[in-house]
C-alpha cells in the first residue's frame, strides 16, 4: 500500500493543478493579510472560503483521479495485490497531496506575517485541521460515487451534485423546514440534521472555538446551548471523524462486490 500511496502522491504532485491549488491558497493568504493585519479576521474570512472550496476541490480531484487512472488500476488488479490495498493507497495519496497543498499554501504567508507571535495560532491550526478533514471526507465520497458509476459523465455529474447539495441546497432545505415548523421545538432536530452535513459541522467546529455568537447561526447556538463550547467542539470533531471512517468503510465494502 505504501508504494501505491507514494505513486499516487507523486503523480498528483507532478500535476500542474496541484501547483495551481497551492498557488491559489498562497496568494489568498497574502492578499487577506495584506488587506487586514488582524489574523483573527483573516481566519474567519478563510473559513468561509475553505469550507466551500476545499470540498469542491477534493470532490473534483477524487473523481478525476479515479477515472484517469482506471486503466492503470485494472493493471494493478491483475497482480496479486488486494483491492483494498490499491484503492486505500490511491485514496490516501490524493488526500495527503491536497492537504499538503492546503497547509503549505496557507501556512507560508501566515508564518511570514508572524503567526507564532499572534494569538490566532490556535484558530489557524484548527482551520487547517478542518480543511484536512474536509479533504479526506470529500475525496472518499468522490471515490464512492466513481466506484458506483462506470460512466464518467454520470460520475462527474453526481459528484458535483453531491457537493452542491451539501454546500448550498442542504442549508436551504434546513432553513425552510425551520420556518415551516417554527411552532414546534426543533432544537434536537437541528442537532440531528447538522450531523448529516460535514460542511455545516466544520463551520460550527471553528466558530465554537472563535466564540463569535453573531456568526454561530441557529445550529451553532444549539450546539453551544446543549453541549457547551468544549463538549460541542469535541462532539463535532468526533462526528467529522466518523464522516471520514464511514465512506472509507463503504469503499472497502464496495470493492468486494464490484466486478472490474
Amino acid at each position: 500500500m505504501i508504494k501505491i500511496l507514494k505513486y499516487s502522491f507523486y503523480d498528483l504532485m507532478r500535476s500542474r493543478w496541484s501547483y495551481v491549488y497551492f498557488a491559489f491558497y498562497m496568494a489568498l493568504g497574502f492578499v487577506l493579510l495584506f488587506l487586514n493585519n488582524d489574523m483573527n479576521k483573516a481566519v474567519i474570512t478563510l473559513m468561509n472560503i475553505i469550507i466551500v472550496l476545499t470540498p469542491l476541490i477534493g470532490t473534483i480531484f477524487g473523481v478525476m483521479y479515479y477515472y484517469n487512472s482506471k486503466e492503470f488500476t485494472e493493471l494493478l488488479l491483475a497482480q496479486p495485490i488486494r483491492r483494498s490495498t490499491i484503492f486505500t493507497g490511491q485514496y490516501l495519496g490524493i488526500s495527503i497531496s491536497l492537504t499538503l497543498s492546503l497547509i503549505l499554501g496557507l501556512g507560508i504567508p501566515f508564518l511570514l506575517y508572524g503567526l507564532f507571535m499572534s494569538s490566532a495560532i490556535f484558530e489557524f491550526t484548527l482551520l487547517l485541521v478542518v480543511g484536512t478533514l474536509l479533504n479526506f471526507i470529500f475525496v472518499a465520497l468522490a471515490f464512492n460515487i466513481a466506484l458506483s458509476n462506470e460512466n464518467r459523465i454520470k460520475g462527474f455529474g453526481y459528484a458535483i451534485l453531491m457537493w452542491l447539495f451539501l454546500a448550498v441546497i442542504y442549508d436551504g432545505i434546513f432553513l425552510i423546514s425551520l420556518v415551516v415548523f417554527n411552532e414546534y421545538p426543533l432544537d434536537k432536530f437541528a442537532l440531528f440534521a447538522t450531523m448529516f452535513n460535514p460542511i455545516d459541522l466544520s463551520r460550527i467546529l471553528i466558530l465554537l472555538k472563535l466564540d463569535i455568537s453573531a456568526l454561530l447561526g441557529y445550529t451553532g447556538a444549539v450546539f453551544k446551548k446543549f453541549f457547551g463550547t468544549d463538549l460541542g467542539f469535541f462532539l463535532s470533531l468526533a462526528v467529522m471523524s466518523l464522516w471520514v471512517v464511514f465512506p472509507v468503510w463503504r469503499i472497502r465494502t464496495k470493492l468486494k462486490k464490484k466486478d472490474f
